[in-house]
């Protein structure tokens, strides 16, 4: 009898900048190549990767010691602020249990919401801000923004209009969000500061400190009209700051990368800010991602989970979709992730990345 092996079709995606082609023809991926890693706003599709994450930051990159900038907007500041805290296998594993595990209605106010996920990110933390400040082997970079004018206030009727105004104005130009926002880059005065050339949006440097970190991951995951801006930030200049990913939703930097930039990333296109997810036409700029390897889940892969996707922020309140179910179904797709990491790794042993990268 003669039996025939299914080969299954790729679990990842890989594509990659001109430069970090180069090096990976000429050298193969090494861990003493990456420096940066950058995570993306996305919600709980975050952690929808956290196989390929474990097999990242618990296997390939501790073969190599060397501090490395982990930039995060949103739910990848708070990925990486998991890892660093309680370590890569347990913090995003006690990450993925915590927002898989919470529970919002449509009666909630978005007090009611801010408290729940401030009360999650002191989860997270569990006290550990030095940790998160002077990390051996991590520099932890936070995202966010800080609004302008009547962006400033919780009122319905003035975030409505600056929700509006917003969109409007991004559909001619993405420098236009300037008008309604700041963006805030917050990192540890440990380790090599990480800076960006200036572009239409003014961007401000913080400090992060064991007194203000919680504030500012709190600040980087506060999406407007869902939880209330985050104020009184210790050592910060007075205002309302929200959502980092408002402008950098999936950071198309350019970075500043010696080697290469690691982007463990739940989809394959890099979308600039989160008003231009309608806007199919607002590509990122190739230029900043030359030296990128992007990483994520491959179409087939999605198609096979049992929502055939990532998790998502809507599925608590996707109508036939009760708790019970949505935390199985959520259950089974982190499960899955593992296959993401396994391939990631067995990538790295066999060093065959030319077959499969493609052009980012």
């Amino acid at each position: 009898m003669t039996y025939i092996l299914q080969k299954h079709p790729p679990a990842l995606t890989l594509k990659v900048g001109h430069l970090a082609r180069q090096l990976i023809q000429e050298q193969g991926l090494q861990p003493a190549q990456v420096d940066i890693l950058p995570g993306a706003a996305g919600g709980p599709k975050g952690i929808g990767i956290q196989g390929l994450d474990q097999a990242i930051f618990a296997d390939f990159l501790p073969r190599h010691k060397q501090k490395r900038t982990l930039i995060g907007a949103s739910i990848g500041s708070w990925r990486f602020a998991s890892l660093m805290a309680l370590g890569a296998k347990k913090g995003t594993e006690h990450l993925a249990e915590l927002y898989t595990h919470l529970s919002f209605h449509s009666k909630m106010s978005r007090q009611d919401v801010g408290q729940v996920c401030q009360e999650m990110l002191s989860n997270i933390t569990q006290g550990k801000e030095q940790q998160l400040i002077q990390h051996p082997d991590y520099h932890l970079t936070v995202l966010s923004v800080k609004a302008q004018h009547i962006f400033q206030s919780d009122q319905s009727l003035a975030l409505l209009a600056s929700v509006a105004g917003i969109i409007g104005t991004n559909t001619i130009a993405r420098k236009h969000g300037r008008l309604f926002m700041q963006r805030v880059i917050s990192q540890s005065e440990h380790g090599t500061q990480f800076k960006i050339e200036q572009d239409h949006f003014q961007t401000l440097y913080q400090t992060l400190t064991t007194e203000n970190v919680h504030a500012w991951l709190l600040a980087s995951a506060s999406i407007p009209g869902v939880m209330p801006a985050i104020r009184n930030i210790p050592q910060a200049p007075q205002g309302s700051y929200r959502d980092g990913g408002l402008i950098d939703y999936h950071l198309d930097f350019p970075f500043n990368s010696q080697g290469i930039v690691l982007y463990p990333h739940f989809t394959d296109q890099i979308i600039p800010g989160w008003f231009d997810k309608m806007l199919k036409w607002r590509k990122a700029n190739s230029e900043h991602h030359a030296r990128t390897l992007l990483i994520s889940p491959s179409d087939s892969y999605l198609q096979s989970l049992p929502l055939g996707r990532l998790p998502d922020r809507k599925d608590f309140t996707l109508k036939g979709l009760d708790q019970k179910k949505r935390i199985q179904l959520w259950q089974q797709s982190i499960a899955e992730s593992q296959r993401l990491g396994d391939e990631f790794l067995e990538l790295v042993e066999k060093q065959n990345f030319a077959t499969v990268i493609r052009d980012l």
